[in-house]
């Protein structure tokens, strides 16, 4: 059985009966697709025809899966903070090493690559098989950027509290909103627009508030380094949020998605790895770090860097998911949605201040999300009604 993508709200006769599941497929003059007409809408794609009886089947794999990737998400982006802040914290010194370990994961992804095929023979579609080189040439392109938004992303957490990393980056989803707008045409609605500009003013709070939440030892001018790294890293992964999403329209199955991100990591590494060769000379210098520089030990140290590549792998693995599942917006806020947990995160492991200017734009974060998830809410349930008034046969 393939992983079913999304489903459609109206099915065609039962003509392949006969099929095993439900897979998703590109957009041909043989292929349905329904789009709702939503900020958050899900594109959904059917390949070939389904019998009336597995619609609700088709729902329940495509919400579990939407929840197994939000879980991913959740997980991956709490852990790898703190994770990354950890290594920069007991005296790891090498942004370079602290990109390599955000992609250098990616080996882990051919356990779900290649097992439904060739161990639980769950699915028909042999890895790669519909790889073509075009879609090869933009998976190296968008892994080269994305290597420099992991490099961004490593001065950031040197430099700043996790607390405070975590709100700046919030700042993403404004650029995400306009950049969505422009590249997939996403509709500007009181909904998203309410809540992009809440979560944007508790970025400008906690940048107006950070002078007083500097570590001991950094200097002003490091801190404004860490601050526009930060920036600079919310502004790539804004960027490509709203590329995967068009990227993803000519993706036949979620697991060409992991066999993309899979060749994007690739290439994020290699470039991270010349980085760290030009920089460092090589693996030498965590051989040096683990043994010389790393206060907690060597066996410390490399348990840091294996912890590291699986939680940046779940990380972006959900991410894709959920931008592939529903929209580049939506996979933005709910990944904005995790601002709380990582800034308690923060808190409670590392002690990081929590002023009053932090509670604040705690509480914007959480209106502006919660403000979404009504928004959605209102929308899901008008839908229905509208399509029965519609409907000739009532």
């Amino acid at each position: 059985m393939s992983i079913p993508g999304q489903t459609s709200l109206e099915t065609p006769p039962a003509a392949a009966a006969d099929k095993e599941g439900i897979q998703l497929s590109p957009i041909n003059n043989e292929i349905s697709k329904v789009e709702v007409e939503s900020d958050h809408a899900v594109i959904i794609k059917i390949q070939g025809t389904v019998p009336e009886a597995r619609g609700g089947t088709a729902n329940a794999h495509h919400t579990l899966l939407l929840l197994i990737n939000y879980a991913c998400l959740f997980v991956g982006s709490v852990s790898s903070s703190l994770i990354s802040k950890f290594y920069f914290i007991h005296k790891g010194s090498s942004r370079w090493v602290s990109t390599w370990v955000q992609s250098a994961g990616f080996p882990i992804l051919m356990l779900p690559i290649c097992l439904p095929y060739y161990l639980f023979k769950s699915s028909r579609r042999r890895p790669f098989s519909g790889f073509t080189l075009k879609i090869f040439l933009l998976s190296i392109i968008v892994g080269v950027f994305m290597g420099l938004n992991n490099l961004l992303f490593s001065w950031g957490t040197s430099y700043l509290p996790v607390s405070t990393s975590s709100l700046v980056l919030s700042s993403q989803l404004a650029f995400n909103l306009v950049l969505s707008m422009i590249l997939v045409k996403q509709k500007a609605t009181y909904t998203n627009l309410n809540c992009v500009l809440l979560l944007t003013l508790s970025s400008v709070l906690v940048g107006l508030g950070s002078s007083h939440d500097k570590p001991p030892g950094l200097t002003r001018s490091e801190y404004l380094v860490g601050f526009l790294s930060t920036i600079g890293a919310g502004l790539l992964f804004a960027l490509y949020l709203p590329v995967m999403e068009l990227i993803y329209r000519k993706v036949d199955c979620y697991g060409m998605v992991l066999e993309m991100q899979l060749v994007m990591e690739l290439a994020a590494t290699v470039l991270a790895t010349v980085g760290m060769g030009a920089s460092h000379g090589g693996f030498s210098v965590m051989k040096v770090e683990s043994t010389m520089v790393f206060d907690k030990g060597s066996t410390a140290y490399w348990l840091t860097i294996a912890s590291s590549l699986i939680a940046w792998q779940l990380c972006f693995v959900g991410t894709a998911g959920m931008v592939f599942l529903t929209t580049s917006l939506t996979g933005g806020i709910c990944m904005t949605a995790l601002l709380g947990a990582n800034i308690m995160g923060g808190v409670i492991v590392y002690g990081d201040k929590f002023g009053g200017m932090k509670a604040v734009s705690t509480v914007l974060c959480v209106w502006g999300f919660c403000s979404y998830l009504y928004g959605m809410y209102v929308k899901n349930h008008k839908i229905p009604s509208n399509q029965s008034s519609n409907d000739p046969t009532k």
